[in-house]
């Protein structure tokens, strides 16, 4: 299974480049942290006729941070502010900070799976595809328990919809089932913890 394809994915669903969702995800985290610190705040006050104010004060604080900030703004203001972080908590079984704090480690390892993606067609190295595979899923793992989400969903596309990026080639990378399962061997194995390097072809260069 190719890297690109889970990026491919997220660029498609929110029409922007790869550069641009990690932007935009970034936004969205910042975001969805103004919105809280808007309600921490309402209920620390606990001022009569305030709430609406506070409404207004974390959709206006994070729509300063770009569209993911008023995407993330958007939608927690349509569940409910209160509601919508109940919900997010019980849904990843943590607590509204673990949450923000799954979210940012989901955000840097998607950045660790488009570096080495990035990496590894800037080498353009015979037989280097599954080294790549482990170390981006080895160095998003390791950002914590939101980092191996994000590295499972981005590397496991690619397996549920193959067509979607077939015609996206490199190197000597193949596309038959044999190949995507020996991808995911790979891929779980980064994510374990394992050392890449079990996958590092004799030659590559040092700098990857």
């Amino acid at each position: 299974m190719k890297l690109f394809t889970g990026l491919v994915f997220c660029s498609l669903v929110l029409g922007v480049s790869s550069q641009g969702w990690f932007e935009f995800l970034g936004q969205a985290y910042d975001g969805a942290k103004d919105m809280w610190r808007a309600y921490s705040d309402m209920r620390e006050a606990n001022y009569k006729n305030s709430d609406k104010y506070f409404h207004a004060r974390g959709n206006y604080d994070a729509a300063q941070r770009g569209p993911g900030g008023v995407w993330a703004a958007e939608v927690i203001s349509t569940m409910k502010l209160f509601t919508s972080l109940v919900f997010c908590s019980l849904a990843l079984g943590v607590s509204s900070q673990g949450w923000f704090d799954f979210i940012g480690q989901a955000y840097d390892g998607a950045k660790d799976m488009g570096k080495a993606y990035s990496d590894m067609r800037e080498a353009n190295y015979k037989n280097s595809d599954k080294y790549f595979h482990a170390r981006g899923n080895y160095d998003a793992a390791q950002r914590g328990p939101g980092g191996a989400w994000a590295a499972e969903k981005i590397s496991d596309f690619r397996e549920t919809y193959p067509r979607l990026t077939d015609f996206v080639k490199h190197g000597d990378s193949g596309h038959g089932l044999e190949d995507s399962l020996a991808d995911q061997e790979a891929n779980k194995w980064g994510r374990s913890g394992q050392d890449p390097n079990r996958y590092r072809p004799p030659g590559l260069p040092d700098k990857y």
